[in-house]
């Protein structure tokens, strides 16, 4: 089992940084190549589109992974769940799509230039999809992408089930090559914010179709009532917990789309998907990993507050540097990567930086709490956080943007001792522990941070070089005092990555 978490997370790891890193690349082609505004403008519909999806699940798929013991019949009843959900949902969503429109009123509409160089006017049907305000031929087609991804959500669960993220890594890289590359054509051909769009569309696409070719799993004819409602049990919390997060954290697009204005969602927007990238890198490995990992070791709690404990610190000990740094070299790696324009995001990015430091102490403590079926204290631990951060976000709202991004580090510290105080009571290690663990690593964090600033204050070298010559020093700066100070963490790290020598699995897995 040791062997087998180790190289799960060797593979998950490597399947997140391949997608991740696929995707970043193409998003900085795309956004030299697209304006803030058509950012932004496909941000409007991330609520109801994330909405969707969770009604789609229904928390079913966390349900499968945390039961231990599964039946074809259970499989096969959340296939034709989803299946109808996601057909029922998509065609709900299309009939709402008018009335987002007026919602938002944008005055943009079709970009025309592409349908007339490729005649598409000869389809009558198509010609007629063109002429709909843009906003709504979006959700139609951000619609069909939901219901295209119901057909895979079996197969992604079993992958995950058994902790094979080797066909899961081939599966990503895959779509986000190939939904990447037909993105970048698009955009550079003029099709604006309809490549973003379609990049979406495509990978969900592809991903469904190498899902049905990879894994042998198919769906029996059979659909259990019984079997349901058994699942909806523990994931119906989980639908309704989903619901709340989707909510509260879509909302900044939707305030921010309506009471300013697109350009400003599409700097908001790009400031949090950059300070997202490193953050989703860690959490996805994170609860890919650890939720199956934590479950099965959930009747043992000394075992488990130890495994959480490891998982913790080594998690934390490549995050605080990574955000912390992130948040330093904020304007330089802007400038470089995707352009001046793009300048207005760096003060919300920095900001955002902050909160993404402790961002996967959430994930971990959820995690455990999920692993021992607690899925209605979950739920009811997301109202309060919930309602807490809707109120900072209205109140935020009346000072701007730059206000809400600094509303969402202070209810993520508030979450933080609410999600930490439970696992205080029942693994005994509490916000006080958790943070104590911590404090060396965000001690040296911050030091590097200090260290490298004044490069940025009084470098004269391009922004290319600068960027790097802050990078290549604070990478060093960290090493050497992580080394210096002997963090246990680090030691472990350096055990597992350097000396190959040593039988690692054991090593990491250690206590487990």
């Amino acid at each position: 089992m040791k062997e087998r978490i180790f190289s799960a997370t060797l593979w998950s790891g490597a399947d997140i940084f391949m997608r991740q890193g696929l995707q970043f690349f193409v998003s900085i082609m795309l956004a030299r190549l697209l304006s803030p505004e058509e950012f932004g403008l496909l941000a409007m519909l991330s609520l109801f589109t994330g909405i969707a999806g969770l009604f789609i699940d229904s928390g079913f798929s966390s349900a499968l992974v945390q039961r231990q013991h599964i039946t074809r019949e259970d499989e096969s009843t959340v296939f034709f769940f989803n299946m109808g959900a996601g057909l029922f949902v998509a065609l709900g969503l299309c009939l709402a799509a008018p009335w987002i429109d007026r919602f938002f009123d944008q005055p943009i509409l079709q970009n025309k230039t592409f349908v007339t160089d490729l005649n598409f006017y000869t389809v009558p049907w198509l010609a007629s999809f063109f002429e709909l305000p843009v906003l709504q031929s979006l959700t139609y087609v951000m619609a069909f992408n939901l219901f295209v991804g119901s057909f895979g959500s079996i197969q992604g669960v079993l992958l995950t089930k058994a902790l094979d993220f080797k066909t899961m890594m081939k599966i990503g890289v895959v779509a986000s090559l190939l939904s990447g590359a037909l993105a970048v054509v698009l955009a550079w051909k003029g099709f604006g914010v309809w490549s973003l769009a379609l990049q979406s569309l495509a990978s969900t696409l592809i991903t469904v179709v190498l899902f049905w070719i990879r894994h042998p799993w198919r769906p029996q004819w059979v659909f259990s009532f019984a079997s349901l409602r058994s699942l909806f049990r523990f994931g119906g919390f989980l639908l309704l917990s989903g619901l709340l997060d989707t909510l509260y954290t879509r909302l900044y697009s939707v305030i921010i789309g309506k009471l300013f204005s697109v350009r400003e969602l599409g700097f908001y927007t790009r400031a949090d998907t950059t300070q997202q990238l490193p953050v989703n890198v860690l959490m996805n490995i994170l609860h890919r990993v650890a939720f199956p990992v934590f479950s099965a070791a959930a009747a043992d709690k000394a075992q488990l507050a130890r495994g959480m404990r490891k998982m913790l610190k080594m998690i934390m000990l490549i995050n605080i540097p990574v955000m912390l740094g992130l948040m330093v070299v904020a304007e330089p790696l802007v400038i470089t990567l995707i352009g001046e324009k793009w300048l207005p995001s760096v003060p919300i990015l920095q900001v955002l930086c902050l909160g993404g430091v402790i961002w996967p102490l959430h994930v971990i403590n959820l995690n455990v709490l999920m692993a021992q079926g607690y899925s209605n204290l979950f739920f009811r631990i997301e109202v309060v956080k919930k309602t807490i951060g809707v109120v900072a976000i209205v109140l935020a709202s009346f000072y701007g943007i730059l206000a809400m991004a600094w509303s969402q580090l202070l209810v993520s510290v508030l979450c933080f001792l609410i999600n930490a105080h439970y696992t205080g009571v029942f693994l005994d290690y509490s916000a006080w522990k958790q943070t104590r663990d911590l404090l060396p690593y965000l001690a040296v964090s911050v030091l590097m941070a200090l260290a490298v600033w004044p490069i940025h204050i009084y470098s004269t070298l391009t922004p290319a070089t600068e960027l790097g010559l802050m990078i290549g020093s604070g990478a060093l700066f960290y090493l050497l005092a992580c080394r210096l100070f002997s963090l246990e963490a680090f030691n472990e790290f350096w055990t597992l990555v350097v000396r190959r020598g040593k039988p690692v699995p054991n090593l990491y897995m250690e206590n487990l």
